[in-house]
C-alpha cells in the first residue's frame, strides 16, 4: 500500500465527516478549471472539522480550507493534499445587543447572499456592501472582502478559529489585523464563524441600497461567463481594470480564457479554459501594465496547486 494510499485509508477511520478522493476542481470552482484533488472533506459541524484537522496536522498532510470556490484557481496539475470545504458549516443566529446594535451569529460556511437577504428580513443595515458579492462568509472575512464604501472587518465583532493547533478559540476585532483584501491568519488557520455587529434600520432603506448595488454590479461586472470575480488587487491609486484598459487588454484572449470586455479585472471562461491560459493571461496582464502604466499589479485571486 502506498503512502497516499494509507493516509486515505486512515482520514475514514478519523472523521465522519464527507470524503471525496480524485476530485476534480473544475467541478468546484466558479471559474470552472483545475485538476485532480487528491481529497475533499466535508465538515458538517464543528467536531467534524476538529476530528479532520487535527489527523491532517497529525500525519503532516498538506491541507487548505475552502469556502464557495470562487476567487480561486486550482492548477491543471491539481492539489496534493486535502482542501476542507466549510460548505457545510451553515449554521447562523440573531441576538439583541447593546444600544440597538443586533449580533449576527454565522458559521464560515453561510453565503454572503443569504446574509445580506437577512438583513433585508430584518432591516439591518452595515452588510448591503455584500450585495451581489459571490461567495461565502469565511472567505469574505478570509480576504477582508468589501466593495462600494465598506468592508467585512467594519462590521466584525469576533472572529471563531481553529487554530493549526487543532484548538478553537475566539479572537476579537481588536486582536486581528484586517488590510486591505487581507486577514493577518496563518494558511492553515480555519474560519469556523464570525458574529457580526449590525445595526437595526428602516426595511425600505436597506432594500433600496441592496437593490441599487445589485443593479451596478449588474451594469459592470461579466456576470454571462464563468469567472474568479476581481483577480487583481486594486493599486492605491487607481482601479486595476482601468489600468488594465490602458495596457489595451480588455478582451484579449488566450485560448478560452478572456480579459472580460465588459470590465478589464476580471478574466472570463468562454467555454472550455484551462487553468493554464488563465494563468498565462495574469502574468501578460501584469508585464504589460507595468510596462505600459509602471504599475505592479498583484494577484487578488488565489492560486494554488502544482
Amino acid at each position: 500500500m502506498s503512502e497516499t494510499e494509507d493516509w486515505r485509508a486512515e482520514i475514514r477511520r478519523r472523521t465522519t465527516a464527507e470524503i471525496r478522493l480524485d476530485e476534480e476542481a473544475s467541478r468546484h470552482t466558479s471559474i470552472g478549471v483545475g485538476g485532480r484533488i487528491d481529497a475533499i472533506v466535508f465538515p458538517r459541524n464543528e467536531e467534524e472539522l476538529t476530528q479532520t484537522v487535527r489527523f491532517l496536522k497529525e500525519a503532516r498532510i498538506p491541507f487548505l480550507p475552502v469556502g464557495n470556490w470562487t476567487n480561486l484557481i486550482v492548477t491543471d496539475r491539481g492539489y496534493r493534499g486535502v482542501l476542507v470545504s466549510l460548505s457545510g458549516l451553515t449554521a447562523l443566529d440573531l441576538g439583541e445587543g447593546p444600544a440597538g446594535d443586533v449580533r449576527l451569529t454565522a458559521q464560515a460556511g453561510v453565503s454572503l447572499a443569504e446574509l445580506v437577504n437577512i438583513s433585508i428580513r430584518e432591516a439591518l443595515t452595515g452588510i448591503e456592501f455584500c450585495a451581489g458579492i459571490p461567495g461565502s462568509l469565511g472567505g469574505a472575512l478570509r480576504m477582508n472582502a468589501g466593495a462600494y464604501g465598506g468592508e467585512i472587518k467594519d462590521i466584525v465583532e469576533t472572529v471563531r478559529l481553529l487554530d493549526p493547533a487543532g484548538e478553537i478559540r475566539e479572537a476579537s476585532r481588536s486582536g486581528l489585523r484586517f488590510t486591505y483584501r487581507s486577514l493577518d491568519l496563518s494558511a492553515e488557520t480555519v474560519i469556523i464563524g464570525a458574529v457580526l455587529r449590525l445595526r437595526r434600520s428602516d426595511g425600505t432603506a436597506v432594500s433600496g441600497k441592496v437593490r441599487e448595488i445589485i443593479e451596478m454590479r449588474r451594469g459592470k461586472h461579466p456576470l454571462e461567463f464563468p469567472s474568479a470575480g476581481s483577480i487583481f488587487r486594486n493599486p492605491r491609486e487607481v482601479p486595476a481594470g482601468k489600468l488594465i484598459d490602458q495596457a489595451g487588454l480588455k478582451g484579449f484572449r488566450i485560448g478560452d480564457a478572456q480579459v472580460s470586455e465588459k470590465h478589464g479585472n476580471f478574466i472570463v471562461n468562454r467555454g472550455k479554459a484551462r487553468a493554464e491560459e488563465i494563468l498565462s493571461l495574469i502574468a501578460l496582464i501584469q508585464r504589460r501594465v507595468f510596462e505600459t502604466t509602471g504599475h505592479q499589479l498583484r494577484t487578488e485571486v488565489k492560486i494554488i496547486g502544482e
